[in-house]
């Protein structure tokens, strides 16, 4: 792929009616419809937009993202009055779920029409879309007037990107440029639901959680992937999110889970092993677990408290690339128990520690 100059455009989400804040934004906007490629801020992490109605444009994510074409998009619109310019119909489910919901990090997989390039969803007849409640990326929805397709930032299959920097270090050279408005609300992809089925599926956990979406609609129930990997290459995803190796950093990932023991021991034990190993050991290291500097030598990303999941989801990426960034080898995570925000903090790191 040619190099080209990544721009970085600066927006204060603050103060989006600043001469600065409007001329970063429109310049993207125009970026945009020319059939170029910008990462802008959402509320769960940075996603990298082209014109989701332009075939050209989108396969220009592909390229930058090395992403394969398996893989298929999510598309974000200003507000649902748009959704008939990519939708043929919403289902009652689906308008349940966008009341209770949107704007905010829920992805619905809804009937596409043929105004949608078989590259956004990977030739499947259901198209993902979004309507993201971030104020930097509603205004450049506002000002580009067309639907954004945008995946996470990152080079494929990588630690997804919770700042300008993250998106920079993976992508420059190799898209037109980024809005910079700081660091993301969730620092978690969104909830990614099909209302078509009979209960709806939840085939990516994420801050909006499936108890949540169970009390708008009943039975509602998380997809089951297959762990093992699979012989050849899909044809295609189901959606968004799912069936690979994602989400890793560089350094091997070891997860922690205490299988309904006492994490805090578990992850003291897991420790002492390690040290030994002769690897340079990074540890995510929530607040309240232990840890002896005088055990030996380790890498220590600040998590958070372990009795806040909202916190842990918002460091999480940011946590793994600082110790990639830190040169670690190995890394020790433990692992949240899969109720409300930990079940995606979980399909998260069971994605990034897979070796497929």
């Amino acid at each position: 792929m040619e190099s080209m100059r990544t721009l970085r455009l600066s927006v204060n989400a603050n103060e989006l009616d600043s001469a600065a804040s409007r001329a970063s934004i429109e310049q993207a906007a125009e970026i945009l419809r020319a059939g170029g490629t910008v990462a802008f801020p959402t509320e769960t992490v940075y996603g990298l937009g082209a014109n989701a109605l332009d075939a050209a444009a989108v396969a220009k994510i592909f390229a930058a993202k090395q992403r394969p074409g398996w893989d298929p998009l999510i598309v974000h619109l200003a507000d649902r009055d748009l959704l008939g310019s990519i939708t043929l119909r919403e289902p009652e489910k689906a308008v349940r779920l966008m009341d209770a919901f949107w704007p905010g990090p829920l992805t619905l997989l809804l009937p596409r029409n043929s105004a949608i390039p078989d590259a956004v969803t990977a030739g499947r007849p259901l198209v993902g879309v979004r309507v993201p409640s971030h104020p930097v990326a509603h205004a450049l929805l506002r000002a580009a007037g067309i639907p954004i397709a945008a995946p996470s930032a990152n080079s494929f299959g990588r630690i997804s990107p919770t700042l300008a920097s993250h998106v920079i270090e993976d992508l420059d050279g190799r898209i037109d440029a980024v809005l910079d408005s700081g660091e993301t609300t969730y620092g978690l992809e969104s909830t990614v639901v099909d209302p078509s089925f009979h209960p709806c599926k939840v085939y990516r956990p994420g801050v909006i959680t499936l108890e949540q979406i169970r009390a708008v609609c009943p039975g509602a129930v998380a997809y089951q992937e297959n762990s093992a990997a699979p012989a050849e290459e899909p044809e295609s995803l189901p959606s968004p999110g799912v069936g690979m190796r994602h989400y890793a950093p560089r350094a091997r990932l070891v997860l922690i889970d205490a299988d309904g023991g006492d994490p805090r021991k578990r992850f003291d034990e897991e420790v002492g092993q390690a040290l030994n190993s002769g690897e340079k050991l990074g540890l995510m290291l929530p607040k309240d677990f232990p840890w002896d500097p005088e055990q030996g030598s380790a890498l220590v990303y600040r998590w958070g408290s372990w009795s806040n999941e909202e916190e842990l989801a918002q460091r999480l990426f940011a946590g793994l690339r600082w110790l990639d960034a830190a040169g670690a080898t190995l890394i020790l995570c433990p692992v949240p128990e899969a109720m409300g925000i930990g079940a995606a903090i979980r399909d998260r790191l069971n994605k990034a520690a897979r070796d497929d």
